[in-house]
C-alpha cells in the first residue's frame, strides 16, 4: 500500500509503547481512535494490504495524518480511548448512535430535603444517580409512578417546617409537606432513601419496615396514618408483581445481548437486582459494519459502563468478548476495587435470560425499522426536503442508489437499490457482477454498472412498445439517482446519463460518506443537509442499504469463486460438472456430506470420480 512521505515519516518514528492513536483526514477531522499495547506495531499494521476488511481499507484511504499519545499502561490506554471516542465521535469507530447524553434520574441527596429530577449529566456533587435510560418520556413515566408511592418535593420553597399552608400537591397526596412540618427532615429523607432502594430493586426491606410501621400506627389508633402506609405497601407490591422473578438467589446481574441486520446493531440490557428483572433498555450502535459480534459487544460495554450510574457484580453475555481482562480490570476500578465477572452461560436460567434478551433485541430492531417504513409523516417530510434540496418539480417518488464492493479488485460487484415513496422496494434491487474492469477501479466499475442499467432501460422501452413484459427494476427512470462517492463518481454517472440522453431527465448526486456531503452537477461547493434532517436520514439509509447489498453480493461471489477453484483443482471436474455439483448440493459442505451414491447420480460422475471429489475436498 502506497503511503505519503508525511505518513511514512510518522510510521517510522512511532514509539513501541502503549498509547492511543488518532487517525485524521485531510480536513483535520478525527475519523478513527484506537489504542495499542505497542503503538508502532498496531498503527503500522493498518498500512499492510493483507487481511484488511473493506471498512478498514476505506478508512485507510482517507488517512492524511496520525496523532499519537503515549500512556503508562494498557488500562490507561483503554480509559483514554473511551474519552477520545466520546469527544470526537469518529466516523469509523463503533459508537452509540445518539450523540446526545442519555437521561438519568437524579436524587439530590446532599440537600437537606432532597428533590428528584431528570438530568443528562452526572457530576460528583453528592447526588445519587440512576440510569442511563434511552427515553426521557420513560423516565418521566417512572417518576410519575414513584411520586405516588414516595411523595417528594417539587416546589422551590425553603423548607422550615413552619409554613402556614401546604400546596395543592399535599392535598392530592403527591407531597408529604415537610414545609408545614407534616414530616420532619429524618422522616422525609427516609422516604427518599426508600425511593432510591426501590430504583435499585431492593423492595423487600422497604415493605417489611412499612408493615411494622403500619401495625404500630394501628395499635396507637392512628388509623389515617395506618391507611396511608397500607396504600403505600399495596402500590409497591403492585409494581413488584410486574417484575419477573428470575432466581430465588439474590443475584445482581446485567444481561447483555445483541441483534444485527442490514448493518445495524441493537443491544438489549436486562437489569436484574435481588433476583428480579427490574427493567430493560435498548441501545442502537452505528459504525458496526464488518465488525465481529465480540467486538461490537466489547465496544458497547466500554461505552455503556463509562456512563452507567451503577455496575453489578456479574454481567451475562452471549459469547466471549475481545479484551475481556483489561475491560474487567477497568470495571473493577469503577466499582471501587470490587471484582466483576463476565459469564457466558451454557445452560439453565442464565442461558435462558441471554436468549430472552437476544429475542427482545431482534424484536426491537425489527420494530424500529418498521416504524420508519410506516411513518408516512417522516417520509413525506424527508421527500419534501430532498425536493427542495435538489430543486425538483415534485418530491422524488423513486430514488435509486449505487455502490461498488470488491477485494483488491477481485469479485467486484455493483449494487442497485430502489426506494419508492421513502421505503425500500427490495423486489427491485439488482446486483451486477463487474465484467469489463480489471483491478480495483471503482470509477470504471460504477460506469459499467450504470451503463448496463440504462441499456436495460432502453431495451425495456422497446419491449413495452411491442407489447412485451419488461423488468420493472429497469423499466422506470429514477427521479433521483445517488452514487456512493464524491465528485469522481458523480462525473462518471453524468457521462453515462449524457450517453443515453438522460442528463435532463434524471437528477443525480454523489454522496460522500465521510462528511455526508452531496456533490451536484455544475456546483463547485458540496451541499450539506442539516445534520438531523429527515432528508439526510433517508439518504443515509438508502446509501447504507446500497453498501450492505453490495457487500453481501461481493461476499457471495467471492465464496462461489473459492468453491469453484477448489472443485477445478480436482482432475475430471470441468465447468459443467462443477455447476451440476453446486446446483445439487449447494456448497462444499453439502458435497462433503453427500454419499458416494448421491455423488454418482450426477451425470458424468462415476464412483471413482466421486471418491476423488471427496478426497480432494477433505
Amino acid at each position: 500500500m502506497v503511503t505519503s512521505e508525511h505518513l511514512q515519516g510518522i510510521l517510522n518514528t512511532l514509539p513501541s509503547k502503549p498509547g492511543c492513536y488518532l487517525m485524521k483526514n485531510e480536513a483535520g477531522q478525527v475519523i478513527y481512535v484506537g489504542k495499542a499495547i505497542n503503538l508502532r506495531n498496531r498503527v503500522r499494521s493498518y498500512f499492510h494490504d493483507s487481511g484488511q476488511d473493506f471498512k478498514t481499507r476505506q478508512m485507510v484511504r482517507h488517512i492524511a495524518d496520525i496523532e499519537w499519545i503515549v500512556v503508562g499502561s494498557e488500562l490507561e490506554a483503554l480509559i483514554l480511548e473511551m474519552t477520545l471516542i466520546k469527544k470526537h465521535r469518529p466516523h469509523y469507530n463503533i459508537r452509540l448512535k445518539d450523540d446526545k447524553r442519555y437521561p438519568y434520574i437524579k436524587v439530590h441527596w446532599a440537600d437537606p430535603f432532597p428533590k428528584v429530577t431528570v438530568t443528562r449529566q452526572m457530576v460528583k456533587d453528592g447526588s445519587r444517580y440512576f440510569g442511563p435510560y434511552t427515553s426521557v418520556w420513560a423516565v418521566h413515566q417512572t417518576l410519575d409512578v414513584l411520586r405516588r408511592i414516595f411523595p417528594y418535593l417539587t416546589c422551590d420553597r425553603e423548607i422550615t417546617g413552619r409554613d402556614l399552608r401546604a400546596c395543592l400537591y399535599y392535598d392530592i397526596k403527591l407531597c408529604n409537606a415537610p414545609c408545614i412540618g407534616a414530616v420532619n427532615q429524618v422522616q422525609y429523607r427516609q422516604v427518599i432513601n426508600d425511593l432510591c432502594q426501590f430504583l435499585e430493586g431492593r423492595t423487600a426491606p422497604i415493605i417489611e419496615r412499612l408493615k411494622k410501621e403500619m401495625e404500630l400506627a394501628a395499635e396507637e389508633l392512628r388509623f389515617e396514618k395506618a391507611a396511608t402506609l397500607r396504600d403505600q405497601i399495596l402500590a409497591i407490591e403492585k409494581v413488584v408483581e410486574r417484575q419477573k422473578v428470575i432466581s430465588n438467589e439474590q443475584m445482581d446481574s446485567d444481561v447483555i445481548a445483541m441483534a444485527r441486520t442490514d448493518g445495524e446493531a441493537c443491544v438489549q440490557v436486562f437489569f436484574i437486582r435481588g433476583g428480579k428483572l427490574i427493567g430493560r433498555e435498548y441501545f442502537i450502535l452505528e459504525g458496526t459494519e464488518e465488525a465481529a459480534d465480540s467486538q461490537v459487544i466489547a465496544e458497547f460495554i466500554k461505552q455503556f459502563y463509562s456512563e452507567a450510574a451503577s455496575i453489578p457484580s456479574e454481567v451475562l453475555l452471549p459469547h466471549e468478548i475481545e479484551e475481556a481482562q483489561i475491560i474487567k480490570e477497568w470495571l473493577n476500578t469503577r466499582r471501587g476495587g470490587q471484582k466483576i465477572q463476565f459469564c457466558v452461560p451454557r445452560s439453565g436460567t442464565p442461558q435462558e435470560l441471554v436468549q430472552m434478551a437476544t429475542e427482545n433485541a431482534m424484536e426491537t430492531l425489527q420494530a424500529l425499522r418498521s416504524q420508519w417504513e410506516m411513518d408516512t409523516n417522516r417520509q413525506s417530510e424527508a421527500l419534501a426536503e430532498l425536493q427542495k434540496a435538489f430543486n425538483l418539480p415534485e418530491p422524488p417518488n423513486r430514488i435509486e442508489c449505487y455502490d461498488i464492493s470488491n477485494t483488491q479488485g477481485t469479485a467486484a460487484v455493483g449494487s442497485m437499490v430502489v426506494f419508492e415513496r421513502g421505503v425500500p422496494s427490495k423486489g427491485l434491487y439488482r446486483r451486477f457482477n463487474i465484467k469489463t474492469v480489471c483491478g480495483p477501479d471503482d470509477f470504471a466499475s460504477m460506469e459499467e454498472v450504470l451503463t448496463r442499467r440504462f441499456r436495460r432501460w432502453y431495451a425495456a422501452q422497446e419491449q413495452q412498445t411491442i407489447g412485451e413484459k419488461a423488468d420493472p427494476a429497469f423499466a422506470i427512470l429514477p427521479d433521483l439517482l445517488i452514487v456512493d462517492g464524491g465528485k469522481g463518481q458523480l462525473g462518471r454517472a453524468l457521462q453515462v446519463l449524457e450517453q443515453f440522453g438522460l442528463a435532463e431527465k434524471v437528477s443525480v448526486a454523489g454522496l460522500a460518506k465521510q462528511q455526508e456531503e452531496l456533490f451536484l452537477p455544475a456546483q463547485s461547493e458540496p451541499l450539506v443537509l442539516p445534520r438531523h434532517s429527515q432528508g439526510l436520514y433517508l439518504l443515509q439509509r438508502i446509501r447504507d442499504e446500497a453498501h450492505r447489498f453490495a457487500i453481501t453480493a461481493h461476499r457471495q461471489r467471492r465464496t462461489r469463486q473459492g468453491l469453484a477453484s477448489r472443485l477445478d483443482a480436482i482432475p475430471g471436474i470441468g465447468p459443467a460438472r462443477r455447476k451440476a455439483l453446486l446446483t445439487r448440493f449447494g456448497s462444499i459442505e453439502g458435497i462433503l456430506n453427500a454419499s458416494i451414491e448421491e455423488l454418482s447420480q450426477i451425470p458424468g460422475i462415476t464412483e471413482t470420480l466421486a471418491l476423488a471429489i471427496k478426497s480432494g475436498l477433505e
